[in-house]
């Protein structure tokens, strides 16, 4: 065989499991994820450790596997439901960049949408003393209510003044943090914490510290909320107007206003949609996973939830195991280090990895069809 045939056999055979274009969506991400887990290997290899034992470490961690013993009152059940509350407001969040990218705009502001959210909610109910039924569906309501005028404020400057909305979302990024932080320092400040006071239990998206079967366990009231969301998503994209639509000016703006496509109600439209999405992870993180807030503070969750919805493919259902698997990895990485022996900062060299290679995606379509491409003329070629 040929040095150019074995090339091409090996070029192909890498190549064969992405090559259906059906499960490209699914088989791409998969790959990235398995390749950038055996780039971190070699890396735990080269300083001296077994990354065998530091992967199983990472997934006792997150509550995917026992660890040997545990604390009272807790297990393998409680370290996964917090795994699931950290989890909750970055599926949120990363369907909020999701839909933004489905039309063809970059939401980089969802951490000032999930602060300005999260600190209406928290004075306008958090401190009020309602009841706990009357407050918890008031605390979703205001969060989507005030992400989704921050998010539609930036469709309309992207429609009416041609306003980039990665320039409007930093700039509305600052003026939350900043006019937010006076307010807290200023009328809420905990002069313990240094954080704005603790909101009413009652008025908190997570039940914390319930006692079931003698296990105390924080049961995360949104991710229910998130899965259904998340799947409400997939239906409009796929299965009505308003999704296709989206999509069209998404993919061309201008072929869509050639068809009659409202572009402009449309991106404003997306932006509000993608601004209330903001605004529940703002909610379940802020009146949720934490219970306050902290001045000058952007959450990271906002900037994570860009790369997990480029994981995902921004597709709903890629967002939720995306989310999934960031999170295990961001949970488990602290008993990782303990008990492997290994820094914490190992955790971010393997999401940054994953996400290196999920950037690849695009490259390998292209490559996928430039293998069969050369494969069809070769065959013509033969015959």
């Amino acid at each position: 065989m040929s040095k150019d045939s074995k090339k091409n056999s090996l070029s192909n055979s890498l190549i064969r499991p992405i090559s259906n274009e059906k499960w490209q969506p699914i088989s791409i991400p998969l790959v990235s994820i398995i390749i950038s887990f055996i780039a971190a290997a070699i890396v735990i290899l080269v300083m001296g450790k077994n990354p065998l034992q530091a992967f199983y470490n990472l997934f006792q961690g997150a509550g995917i596997l026992p660890k040997p013993t545990y604390a009272g009152y807790k297990s393998m059940l409680t370290d996964f439901l917090s795994l699931l509350n950290a989890m909750t407001p970055l599926v949120f969040a990363s369907l909020a960049v999701a839909v933004a990218f489905k039309a063809g705009l970059f939401n980089i502001g969802v951490s000032g949408q999930m602060l300005v959210s999260g600190f209406l909610a928290t004075i306008i109910v958090g401190y009020s003393g309602l009841d706990a039924i009357m407050a918890k569906p008031l605390v979703l309501l205001i969060g989507m209510i005030a992400g989704g005028l921050m998010g539609g404020l930036v469709g309309w400057l992207k429609y009416k003044f041609n306003i980039n909305e990665v320039v409007s979302t930093i700039m509305l990024n600052y003026i939350a943090q900043y006019v937010i932080s006076f307010f807290i320092q200023m009328y809420y400040i905990d002069p313990v914490s240094r954080q704005s006071k603790y909101i009413a239990e009652v008025s908190r998206l997570t039940l914390v510290n319930v006692e079931v079967a003698n296990l105390k366990m924080d049961i995360p009231l949104g991710f229910i909320l998130a899965i259904i969301i998340a799947i409400l998503i997939k239906f409009v994209m796929d299965k009505t107007v308003v999704g296709f639509e989206i999509k069209a000016i998404g993919s061309n703006r201008n072929a869509a206003k050639y068809a009659g496509i409202n572009v402009g109600g449309t991106t404003v439209l997306a932006m509000v949609i993608s601004g209330g999405l903001a605004g529940l992870a703002g909610v379940t993180y802020y009146l949720g996973y934490f219970s306050s807030i902290q001045p000058k503070v952007l959450s990271s969750i906002g900037f994570d939830s860009i790369a997990v919805s480029l994981l995902g493919n921004s597709h709903p259902i890629g967002v939720i195991f995306s989310s999934f698997l960031i999170s295990v990895i961001d949970q488990g990485n602290t008993y990782m280090s303990s008990q492997a022996g290994i820094r914490q900062e190992i955790s971010s060299v393997i999401i940054g990895l994953i996400l290196l290679f999920s950037a690849c995606g695009e490259y390998l379509k292209h490559k996928v069809s430039r293998v069969k491409e050369k494969e069809v003329d070769r065959k013509e070629s033969e015959a």
